[in-house]
């Protein structure tokens, strides 16, 4: 089956959020909206016939999760990134912003701290810092259009109260792929330091081109003992509202400690359609993903070419996974509010601004670019008519 990327869908009146809080964030409900991180594509038809069959059965009374529900999901990560996680060490979660919290909860007293990478995503700071826990920040380091981890950095400022690091792995919003070395670098690091990795694999099934995501629990003995992995098939399959997010925990006490939080307060009871749609998703989705990627490929290659030719200050970074692109805007020589001025004033563009996602973030815009080719031409034809 070939599936219809260039269809443009009006999401009007459905409650989207990148819709209906325009007017209050950036105080114009009339921009074109290419920043929260779900796509304009429609959700598989697979998962929504999955849905609907639920659906003709009209009661909604309590359920038990189906019997295919984790080993969709176990399949589905052996296929795709070679590691085979055990049935008990998978439990749902109720959102993976949600679940960073409540494992800062369980594991982090009120004298300890997170630590972060920025320029990352922004509830990374923003979730430890409402649960009143000080956060530690370890920058990237810029590289040939890319991020490194700063090693050194992180040995002067990991102190004997830092309890927690969360990695982005793909990072958001560079698209990141970590390598190997790196990430047994890291549990080296951490397992050595008693620090729990959090690790955010959301957009773990959207690598483009030839990149390969490796799960960070899978590289060490290390990383296995000290990690907490969470993720979804929501990113990739745009079934965000559909919380169907999980955690892998391979460590026997670090799982027992979580786990147990989470059955003591039912928050590892899936919603009657999670499992659904995240079976139809693994069991049926392949070959939707596979054009779903190259479609996105197909997008920055037109930003790029677009950037190129018509606004060279404009550099979009090559991402290795998702569908968000960083945009090095550095070269207008605009500081913040000039730069929010150029997207949102002028271009009539809704957009991250890089600042949203902590140092490193100067002067850069997140542009999502999953959604139809005609979409992201106009965008780019308004920022190049607001530039002129």
């Amino acid at each position: 089956m070939t599936y219809d990327f260039d269809q443009i869908i009006d999401r009007s009146g459905t409650g989207a959020l990148k819709l209906e809080v325009l007017q209050e964030r950036y105080g114009d409900a009339n921009l074109l909206p290419l920043w929260v991180a779900d796509m304009d594509f429609a959700t598989p038809p697979f998962i929504t016939d999955a849905l609907r069959q639920r659906l003709e059965h009209s009661l909604f009374g309590y359920t038990v999760e189906p019997c295919d529900y984790w080993p969709a999901v176990i399949d589905w990560i052996d296929r795709h990134h070679g590691w085979r996680p055990e049935r008990e060490w998978l439990t749902y979660i109720p959102g993976i912003v949600k679940g960073i919290g409540m494992a800062i909860n369980v594991f982090v007293k009120p004298d300890e701290k997170v630590i972060i990478q920025p320029p990352v995503y922004h509830p990374f700071r923003l979730t430890p810092q409402g649960n009143h826990r000080e956060v530690v920040y370890n920058p990237l380091r810029e590289a040939n259009g890319t991020y490194e981890m700063d090693f050194d950095h992180l040995e002067q400022v990991a102190d004997e109260k830092c309890r927690m690091l969360i990695l982005s792995n793909p990072h958001n919003p560079a698209g990141v792929v970590w390598d190997r070395p790196t990430l047994e670098r890291l549990a080296d690091f951490c397992h050595r330091r008693g620090i729990i990795v959090i690790s955010d694999e959301i957009h773990c099934d959207m690598a483009l081109w030839d990149n390969r995501h490796l799960p960070f629990a899978s590289v060490s003995d290390a990383a296995r003992a000290c990690s907490i992995t969470f993720g979804a098939p929501s990113k990739t399959f745009n079934i965000a509202g559909i919380v169907s997010s999980y955690a892998i925990v391979p460590d026997a006490g670090l799982r027992s400690t979580f786990f147990s939080w989470l059955l003591a307060n039912e928050f590892n009871e899936p919603t009657i359609f999670a499992p659904i749609a995240t079976i139809a998703a693994f069991r049926e989705g392949e070959e939707w993903r596979q054009q779903m990627l190259r479609y996105v490929e197909g997008n920055y290659e037109f930003l790029r070419s677009f950037c190129e030719r018509a606004m060279p200050q404009v550099k979009p970074w090559r991402p290795q996974a998702s569908f968000l692109v960083w945009l090095d805007c550095r070269e207008l020589g605009l500081d913040h509010d000039e730069l929010v001025g150029l997207f949102v004033g002028k271009a009539h563009l809704a957009l991250n601004d890089g600042e949203m996602f902590g140092q490193g973030g100067e002067g850069f815009m997140r542009m999502n670019i999953a959604t139809p080719r005609a979409v992201l031409q106009q965008a780019l034809q308004q920022l190049q008519k607001a530039m002129v």
